[in-house]
């Protein structure tokens, strides 16, 4: 490999880390809404898998059954996060090419 071709390699790997954080800039700002009990409870996540907000329907609070609620907010949180995880892989992919590098998600 000449001194050229290492260098163009270069400037494309510098090129595509630049897009990769403006891609991580963007899912900050991203939410998705991962829900349960028919909209009893949802979950608000940043498309960098951090939940931001939960919203409980006074109709999903019975206080002889907090399991359910329980329940019921595990599976809103885990499809929120399963989305946000689902969405950052696109967008990073979108980038990479589907190619996974070692620190850069």
């Amino acid at each position: 490999m000449s001194t050229g071709d290492l260098g163009g390699l270069f400037q494309q790997a510098q090129k595509m880390q630049k897009e990769l954080k403006a891609v991580q800039e963007d899912l900050k700002q991203r939410t998705v809404v991962g829900e349960s009990g028919s909209g009893l409870v949802k979950v608000y996540a940043s498309g960098q898998q951090e939940v931001l907000k939960i919203e409980i329907d006074p109709q999903a609070v019975d206080p002889d059954d907090a399991d359910l609620l329980e329940d019921l907010i595990l599976v809103a949180v885990q499809q929120a996060l399963h989305k946000a995880k689902e969405l950052s892989e696109k967008e990073t992919s979108r980038i990479t090419g589907g190619m996974s590098f070692p620190g850069m998600s």
